[in-house]
């Protein structure tokens, strides 16, 4: 089989004019490269959202969908005239004025899918285009044809039998002869209704179709050149990382690293499709291999940091040393489709931060209806305002001296949550908003930059 390879550029690398132009260049970089995968321009799926929420005042969503359209004719203006594509993005900015004055009366889940879809929609129209102005032969894909999921609208799943069964029918032969343009993040259920994989879904959505087509590596094209040690941004002495395992990798991206999608690497994983992360920007300078397994597994690899936590604690004195406790509360949650991330225990309490998965974004909530289930059983206690410090290693579990070198550096903060034992991989704990930073910077520069 020949090499095949998927590349997959985010958002900043489709921002405007200048973006996308080093983008092709990445493309033209690598011969093997025959399916990209591309994002919403920059700041165009917080608008659609924006949108999907709600905005009854008729002036102000004038307003946010003169800026959507500005995004995306502002880089048209420097490329060469090209009717069908005004044409295409006039059509799907159209649907958005439609979409938007339904959500301002009836917003709804099925409703955001189409809605935020629209920015991927769009961007593939121009990216296509400025391709094939540029020399490299190039065929817009609707992935909706394609990657095929359940009708969860704001999370859906995919079919990988059926979305494999249309990637070779479709994709592969056309990968054969041409450089094959699709989108990111959406999809449709079986009745062709848009769905999202949630919000961060186009790496996912990458891999998916990178395992559907049979693909021989997968390239995430984003702002950054790589994978660091930490958020260079809060750690400016953050250091690059050259290679890193699927686990340590995925560790990383489930607490909360912003390169990478939570589920990305699952599809990777699952055939051993080597990843590579790096900068659209910069793409000389590298960036980061992610393997089956690395060379070097450091103690400690990286810190990484996610906001907008929300800790439940459930207390009741009917814990104590008592059979099926915890079995109801979890046929509660599931009954309310209420995704659980960490728990911890105590003989008449438990605490559990809840998962965000959908597209709306901003801090996850307990359903009323399960609140109400709940508080029938024990007391409930919902806090937020928190962040969750994952630090991400090996063997740290089986290193003595290692979680006094932690937590010494950190007892002038307040912990909550600690979660240590259950993966050799990680450590985590919550904290609040206020002092998550500092508590990375603490940690940071006492196990990575005095090493």
């Amino acid at each position: 089989m020949n090499a095949l390879n998927v590349a997959k550029f985010g958002g900043t690398s489709v921002a405007d004019y200048a973006a996308m132009s080093n983008s092709a260049s990445v493309i033209k970089g690598n011969s093997d490269t025959r399916l990209v995968v591309i994002s919403a321009c920059s700041g165009v799926t917080n608008l659609l959202v924006e949108l999907a929420n709600g905005v009854a005042d008729a002036k102000k969503q004038q307003d946010v969908l003169a800026k959507i359209a500005d995004i995306h004719f502002s880089i048209l203006e420097h490329l060469p005239a090209n009717a069908a594509v005004d044409i295409a993005i006039n059509d799907v900015l159209d649907e958005v004025a439609t979409f938007a004055t339904a959500a301002a009366t009836s917003p709804s889940d099925r409703l955001t899918d189409s809605l935020v879809a629209c920015g991927e929609l769009m961007s593939t129209h121009i990216f296509t285009h400025l391709l094939n102005a540029q020399g490299i032969d190039a065929e817009r894909v609707d992935v909706r044809q394609i990657l095929k999921t359940d009708n969860v609208f704001g999370n859906a799943t995919p079919d990988l039998v059926e979305t494999a069964f249309h990637a070779q029918g479709v994709l592969r032969p056309l990968c054969d002869v041409k450089v094959a343009v699709t989108q990111g993040f959406i999809g449709a259920d079986n009745d062709g209704n848009t769905t999202t994989l949630g919000r961060g879904g186009s790496d996912y959505s990458a891999a998916l179709l990178a395992e559907a087509v049979q693909a021989t590596s997968l390239e995430i094209w984003t702002d950054v050149p790589g994978i660091y040690s930490t958020d260079p941004r809060i750690a400016p002495a953050a250091s690059p990382i050259d290679e890193i395992s699927f686990s340590e990798a995925s560790e990383m991206a489930n607490f909360g690293a912003k390169i990478l999608h939570p589920s990305t690497l699952v599809p990777a994983m699952r055939h051993d499709i080597p990843v590579f992360v790096g900068s659209s920007k910069a793409p000389e300078q590298g960036g980061t291999w992610i393997r089956d397994t690395a060379k070097q597994s450091p103690l400690f690899r990286a810190l990484a940091l996610r906001c907008n936590q929300t800790m439940v604690t459930l207390t009741s004195l009917n814990m104590f040393h008592a059979y099926g406790f915890l079995a109801e509360v979890f046929n509660i949650l599931a009954k309310h489709k209420v995704s659980v991330d960490l728990i911890t225990t105590s003989e008449v309490s438990v605490s559990l931060t809840l998962d965000q998965t959908n597209t709306r974004g901003g801090a996850p909530t307990l359903p009323d209806g399960a609140e109400k289930e709940l508080a029938k059983l024990c007391k409930v206690t919902v806090e937020q305002d928190m962040c969750l410090v994952a630090l991400i290693g090996n063997h740290m579990g089986e290193s003595r001296g290692a979680a006094a070198k932690i937590f010494g550096t950190l007892e002038d903060y307040n912990l909550r949550m600690i979660c240590y034992g259950a993966s050799s991989h990680n450590l985590c704990f919550l904290t609040s908003t206020n002092e998550s930073k500092d508590v990375v910077r603490a940690l940071h520069k006492e196990l990575f930059e005095n090493e």
